[in-house]
């Protein structure tokens, strides 16, 4: 069985997105920890520099995210999640031991361009190894970062009550450590492949038959999605499209990295209280991702639809934790938050690009993933700059105001392409998917 003989190779994967659901948040979790180590002992002045440390992840996907694809094609997946390791454990390792800000800059960065290289090795090289079932193997993936999202907060609180707050950093460095592993003795059907077209003129031969064989698919693809319109849709659609990638990751991203300030400096929550907020938000996520999953197989809907409701649900999450400041409330928005603000709006936007712009699916996802980098970038940055100027209190509050009003953005462009759906494809953008959709 081919899964079984990539058995390592799946385990190295499903480690890497292990550890990458606690590199996500780990500097927000251990925000005090981690300022206190840098120096600083104004509150305020240390909650913005994590933020801006925060920042130079974000900028690494942003330059990284769209090359470490092209790279892992032209290396092979083994090297790729080789760096992608110690890339980790190098930024782990340095965030542990450093006093210094401008370091931890640095290793953010470093853990950032290690996330780029697992997604672009890791992705393909999962749908290479479970042949049988690619999709499920890539909602595993989810699945795996949600366990980090839901566990790790908690055991960062009970941490540093214990005063052992650095083994929170010390366990994804052993987590690297056995990516690295893993990765180094997994086989790749990819590598191997790539191997013999190097050695067997029959094999290349026959590869680059493939090649064209595929393209001819793509292009078959691209023009049966095409001849759905009815009437083509103005390009100004694609650049909402694409934009509209920056803003399901700003509302996303920034609810998990700031969810917990806001209950702590705004709300005055306990510390084990405020980091439940970012499980709650997880949990939220993962339930949403296995219902959308059932609607679109089961009955069909489009990804338009999905995402209307997403967006409306998202408007009034914020609205309702942005309002009501009461500790139950908060807690009923996080998990509303994270159902609809992060349970596939992201992934469904991906759909929606090469829906309304069919042909270099490629470019594309480009695209649209630089958009999402840079927003993980951008809003880090802003954040930072609110604290310096309000305080954290204001600026966690101040933080989802804006999500508020990038919410109420994505929900028009949402109506304004379900107004105009049944006049580009004929059909209502409420209909159910054709079969051969």
């Amino acid at each position: 069985m081919r899964a079984k003989k990539y058995l390592w190779t799946l385990a190295a994967v499903y480690m890497a997105y292990l550890t990458h659901g606690i590199q996500a948040i780990i500097l927000s979790q251990n925000k005090a920890s981690f300022f206190t180590q840098w120096g600083y002992t104004d509150a305020k002045l240390g909650a913005a520099a994590v933020s801006a440390v925060i920042a130079y992840t974000g900028l690494a996907k942003f330059l990284t995210v769209w090359i470490c694809g092209e790279i892992s094609d032209k290396v092979g997946r083994k090297v790729m999640i080789a760096i992608g390791a110690c890339l980790y454990i190098a930024g782990f390792a340095g965030l542990l031991l450093t006093q210094s800000y401008a370091v931890a800059c640095v290793c953010a960065f470093a853990l950032g361009a290690a996330t780029s290289c697992f997604d672009g090795s890791c992705y393909p090289a999962l749908q290479e190894s479970w042949t049988s079932s690619p999709g499920t193997a890539l909602i595993l993936i989810k699945g795996v970062i949600s366990i980090s999202g839901l566990i790790y907060p908690m055991l960062v609180v009970k941490l540093t009550e214990s005063g052992n707050w650095t083994v929170g950093v010390i366990i994804p460095i052993i987590m690297s450590v056995a990516i690295l592993v893993l990765g180094l003795i997994a086989p790749y059907s990819y590598d191997e492949e790539r191997k013999l077209r190097k050695t067997d003129p029959e094999k290349k031969a026959a590869y680059e038959k493939l090649l064209a064989e595929k393209k001819h698919v793509l292009d078959a693809d691209a023009q049966k999605a095409a001849a759905r319109f009815v009437k083509e849709p103005p390009f100004a659609v694609t650049i909402g499209c694409a934009l509209y990638g920056f803003i399901a990751m700003a509302t996303m991203y920034s609810a998990q990295q700031y969810i917990k300030a806001f209950g702590q400096t705004y709300m005055g929550m306990t510390d084990m209280a405020s980091a439940s907020l970012t499980s709650i938000y997880t949990a939220g996520s993962i339930i949403a991702v296995i219902m959308w999953g059932v609607f679109m197989a089961s009955f069909r809907w489009r990804t338009l639809k999905i995402l209307l409701i997403d967006l409306a649900g998202s408007v009034i999450s914020y609205a309702l934790v942005c309002t009501i400041h009461v500790q139950a409330m908060v807690y009923i928005a996080t998990f509303l938050i994270g159902f609809f603000a992060a349970g596939g709006a992201l992934q469904c936007g991906v759909s929606l690009i090469q829906e309304m712009h069919p042909g270099n699916k490629g470019r594309n996802l480009g695209i649209y993933y630089t958009f999402m980098g840079l927003a993980s970038y951008v809003i880090p940055y802003i954040q930072s700059w609110l604290i310096r100027l309000t305080g954290e209190a204001q600026a966690s509050l101040t933080n989802l105001l804006i999500n508020l009003v990038m919410a109420i953005v994505g929900l028009i462009f949402m109506i304004y392409l379900a107004l105009n759906y049944k006049k580009w494809f004929g059909v209502s953008a409420f209909s159910k998917r054709a079969e051969d959709e």
